[in-house]
């Protein structure tokens, strides 16, 4: 017999009844003949060669369904599994029952969690533009592939099996999932990006129609197969009772679990875990009873499953790992093991050949002329209908089980299965090419405080990591000077990691409306009420909006980025991801956040300011109680010290503070930021010039000794200082620095101040002016050697354009 009948679970092979468990090497027995080390032997094997082929394809833009899928293929009939020593030995016919079954149970718990993660109200709250997208997706290739396979099947001759089933394969060809959308849309980094956004809810409803194809599909098929007249009604009646019992028996028992948790303050016990994971179990046999996939069930309890915190979170916390890493692959070796290039015919792989691309096509169409009547940019819909035209794992399910229906034949299976597979390898990096979400923050007008008039409306947006760093960014507020001559309208966003749900979320804090991040809401609440708080005693001087972002950590800077943008600020101010406890004198280290810091200060449409709080900002004292607040800046030279000091002259305007400029001047005679620089330090003169609380003075340096030395005796005297972020690297004030450079995101005077060995004990707020056309380098290099002096416009911010909460 066959190997490629033996993987391909046609053959049954019978075996004398013995011990499960080896009794051990030296006693003779060899592992690998019994069912449960082979089983070990065979999950290792796919999980270590899909997670080796995702780190060689990762950096080219593919997403895990790719190397899954090459792992699969490689360990199947095409490649190593066909009669040799390690398919006999690793994969022999006896093991296939039991890993199927494991395989099968990993695919079940994973489309269970993707359910888990989706937001099914998406498909309520998506607006006219993703309805009709979505729908168009749908039937545009829908009609123009099963056109093409009627004339294919007249004009063209081709195999009877194949005849029989070409309009079949040119249906299947036009399905698509938001299960496979929103899995690549996590890979590339795209989910609260605005395609992504748009694509989740465009999927949602082309997915819940090919849903409802395929399970007619199949339950007209298996009809047929049974041969009863009946079998059909009571086939479609026991669907629609499974549907019924998961949405209004299951899912209220899930609500009460959350209400539990949530208003009870209860902790997540693993009987709650464990009833929903015996719901998985039976919704998944009652799949199987009524004649429908065995996913059915737990991928319609998964979208059921109340998203996020706390349940859905948990779940996805306890099972992802180990399902997505470990069982799904051994589910992909069982895809691959029914390709065979053996049996392939170059006449079949031509004409469903056209049908692939004819759907492909269709779904191009069928996305980017709505997208273009919608007015999006063609760069845009052309990257949206290349996500929607993406295939992945439920294409491959679906084909298995059109193949165990005898719906399509193996030979048609391995050549749809492989062009699933070259599609979307094809596409995902043309997709990262194309679209960069942060080419729309890219903007020629001036959003800094440097340039904006000193009477207008001074826009600033606070990121919140922790409620810790509430404090300190409420007393950088105060110092701030807000007042009905110098309002400022403020933002602050409380960012939340994403857990146990796909679709990122932006809700606004509303005092009539309670926040929809359910879970989060405490924590966010805690944080929105101490800013409103500050806002009614700021008499009129500060106009507070507060927002909820609930966004996976590589992606956190685009909402971020996004609001910036939409609300016009002049800057954006993030907590630095190292946080000192001044009680335990410890520190707390965030690499995450760090990097999103970073992609913020790449990104960002304003300027930027990094606040590292050593206590000095974190106390419950009043500005106005404190006899004077002592602020310094340390200023070289460039446009982020020009950008400091503009908002420390602001400071200087609050009668209870103190400043001090310390300008640190070289011997170079010309430089080309010296004329802007000589102009702002000339106006901070004359607006300090008779108020004793505030200090000019210039301090003459020669190299990076004298510097350091400088900032060494000056860096205890205040309660704040700010720098500028970036420096030439070129100037003798700086020559060396780079190597010592522990944070490059602070730049080279502010990674001075907050470094381990440093002994300053005051907050430093460093700061970086917006970046204008291709100056993203400079967040890199730290340098602005190429620093030219752009062009720009003045952006006039009249004084009654004041902005209040927005509905989202």
């Amino acid at each position: 017999m066959g190997k490629a009948n033996a993987l391909s679970n046609q053959t049954w092979v019978c075996e004398v009844r013995k011990l499960s468990r080896p009794k051990g090497y030296f006693f003779g027995d060899s592992p690998l003949n019994f069912a449960t080390p082979l089983l070990y032997v065979q999950l290792s094997i796919s999980a270590l060669l899909s997670a080796f082929l995702q780190f060689i394809l990762n950096p080219l833009g593919q997403t895990a369904f790719i190397p899954q899928m090459l792992a699969g293929i490689i360990l199947g009939p095409s490649v190593l599994g066909s009669g040799n020593a390690f398919a006999d030995t690793i994969f022999p016919l006896k093991s296939f029952y039991i890993s199927q079954t494991y395989a099968l149970f990993g695919v079940m718990l994973f489309l269970f969690l993707v359910g888990v993660k989706m937001d099914i109200s998406l498909v309520k709250q998506s607006g006219r533009k993703a309805v009709v997208i979505g729908l168009s997706s749908f039937f545009v290739p829908l009609i123009l592939n099963i056109g093409f396979a009627f004339i294919l099947r007249k004009t063209v001759a081709m195999e009877t099996n194949l005849r029989k089933s070409i309009i079949i394969i040119a249906v299947f060809q036009c399905l698509s999932s938001f299960h496979v959308i929103a899995c690549l849309l996590a890979d590339l980094n795209l989910l609260n990006s605005e395609i992504g956004r748009l694509a989740v809810s465009s999927s949602t409803v082309s997915g819940v129609l090919s849903l409802i194809w395929v399970s007619l599909a199949f339950t007209i098929r298996q009809s047929n197969i049974s041969k009863k007249d009946l079998s059909l009604p009571f086939m479609g009646l026991s669907l629609f009772c499974m549907f019924i019992l998961i949405v209004y028996i299951l899912r209220p028992i899930m609500l009460w679990i959350v209400a539990q948790i949530t208003d009870k303050g209860r902790s997540m016990k693993d009987s709650y875990i464990f009833s929903v994971f015996i719901m998985v179990m039976v919704c998944s046999f009652l799949g199987e009873v009524v004649g429908q996939h065995f996913i059915m069930g737990p991928m319609i309890l998964g979208l059921a499953v109340p998203d996020g915190p706390p349940l859905g979170s948990a779940l996805v916390e306890k099972l992802d790992s180990y399902v997505s890493s470990i069982l799904l692959p051994s589910y992909f070796v069982l895809t691959g093991a029914r390709i065979n290039f053996s049996m392939i015919k170059m006449k079949t792989v031509w004409i469903v050949e056209l049908l692939v691309m004819s759907s492909f096509c269709g779904k191009l169409v069928g996305t980017v002329v709505p997208s273009l009547y919608f007015k999006m940019s063609l760069i845009d819909s052309l990257s949206l209908g290349l996500i929607m035209s993406a295939q992945g794992i439920i294409d491959v399910i679906n084909l298995n089980h059109a193949l165990l229906l005898f719906l399509i034949d193996e030979e048609a299976y391995s050549v749809m299965a492989l062009s699933a597979l070259v599609l979307t390898a094809i596409i995902t990096p043309i997709v990262k090419y194309l679209y960069n979400p942060s080419k729309r923050y890219m903007s020629t007008k001036r959003r800094t405080i440097e340039h904006a008039f000193r009477n207008a409306e001074l826009r600033i947006l606070a990121c919140i990591y922790h409620e810790e760093s509430t404090p300190s960014i409420i007393s950088l507020l105060e110092v701030s000077n807000p007042t009905p001559k110098t309002p400022i309208c403020f933002y602050v966003v409380h960012l939340v990691r994403l857990s146990g749900r796909t679709a990122p979320i932006l809700t606004t804090h509303r005092l009539e409306k309670r926040s929809a991040s359910t879970f989060h809401s405490g924590n966010s609440d805690r944080i929105v009420n101490a800013f409103r708080l500050y806002e009614e005693h700021s008499s009129g001087g500060l106009i507070m909006n507060a927002l909820t972002a609930i966004a996976p950590y590589a992606t956190m800077h685009d909402d971020v980025c996004t609001l910036a943008l939409e609300k016009r600020t002049s800057m954006v101010l993030i907590p630095f991801h190292k946080q000192f406890n001044s009680l335990s004198c410890t520190e707390e280290l965030s690499e995450p956040i760090r990097s999103v810091n970073q992609n913020i200060l790449r990104n960002s449409p304003c300027s930027v300011g990094i606040l590292l709080d050593r206590g000095t900002l974190n106390t419950n004292t009043s500005l106005s109680c404190k006899i004077l607040y002592n602020i310094g800046i340390i200023f070289v030279e460039g446009p982020d010290d020009r950008e400091a000091l503009a908002y420390a002259m602001r400071m200087a305007e609050h009668p209870n503070v103190s400043l001090t400029v310390v300008r640190l001047a070289d011997n170079r005679k010309c430089s080309v930021h010296k004329e802007h620089d000589l102009e702002l330090l000339s106006k901070c003169k004359i607006e300090i010039a008779g108020k004793k609380q505030h200090v000019y003075k210039e301090e003459r340096v020669k190299d990076s000794v004298d510097m350091i030395n400088v900032i060494r005796t000056i860096e205890n005297f205040y309660d704040l200082i700010l720098v500028g972020r970036r420096h030439d690297s070129d100037s003798p004030l700086f020559m060396g620095l780079t190597e010592w450079n522990e944070f490059p995101e602070l730049g080279f005077i502010g990674d001075m101040l907050a470094s381990s060995d440093s002994n300053c004990e005051v907050s430093v707020l460093v700061v970086q002016q917006q970046m204008v056309g291709n100056d993203q380098q400079m967040v890199d290099d730290n340098s602005f050697k190429s620093y030219g002096i752009p062009s720009f416009s003045v952006v006039d911010i009249p004084r009654d354009d004041r902005v209040h909460p927005l509905p989202y």
